[in-house]
């Protein structure tokens, strides 16, 4: 779901040498693991002795957001959160077997509340499934991260739950204030063709059609 503890010690770290910000690292599960699941999993709540604080996402208060214009989601429940912090997002290089891949502006869809998109089945999101690339557009349209930074040190190759490695390892840190842009890096990166990846491609376009 999220990069490895060591990158985000890291990250974390460098936040505490450079500012006084209170740190809060947040996810939200959309498989059937909880987010609670996932972060004692991965070790996350060693972060606590930092001073750091944990969310679930899954579990935050709601706001409602709408774009009546919108094909997919006209009506956005997200985090409060997510509006009233700044967003440093930390995706792991992934390829992905719906999104073709999963970067810095699907990393945003750990924001949605599975009490309003899950559809059946046990993925969380599920309700994206069926529009993914759409999906992802619009839900950046309300809220962009404002910071990524792409944990490339390794990288999925064939798709988000598991297949190869890349070989060699990337080996890369990519950082943007612009999520599209990072994406179309990540996606070479993972010898993908950005300019086919409709939500990387379509981005701008898609905005001028329906956000208005």
């Amino acid at each position: 779901v999220t990069t490895d503890i060591a990158c985000i010690e890291a990250v974390v770290d460098y936040v505490q040498a450079h500012s006084s910000a209170e740190i809060i690292v947040a996810e939200g599960s959309g498989t059937s693991f909880s987010t609670v699941e996932v972060f004692k999993n991965l070790g996350y709540y060693g972060l606590l002795d930092k001073g750091v604080k944990l969310k679930d996402l899954n579990e935050e208060k709601l706001v409602k957001l709408e774009k009546s214009n919108f094909q997919v989601i006209p009506q956005y429940y997200i985090p409060e959160i997510a509006l009233d912090h700044f967003i440093l997002s930390v995706p792991v290089l992934k390829a992905h077997s719906i999104a073709d891949v999963t970067l810095g502006l699907k990393n945003m869809m750990g924001f949605a509340p599975p009490k309003h998109y899950q559809v059946g089945g046990h993925w969380k999101k599920s309700f994206f499934h069926t529009k993914m690339h759409e999906s992802i557009i619009e839900m950046n349209a309300y809220r962009k991260a404002d910071l990524v930074l792409l944990d490339a040190t390794v990288g999925l190759a064939d798709f988000h739950l598991g297949g190869r490695t890349c070989k060699p390892p990337v080996n890369q840190l990519v950082a943007g204030f612009d999520p599209v842009e990072l994406d179309k890096i990540g996606s070479q990166l993972l010898g993908f063709n950005w300019q086919q990846i409709r939500h990387i491609a379509d981005f701008y376009t898609y905005l001028q059609k329906y956000d208005t």
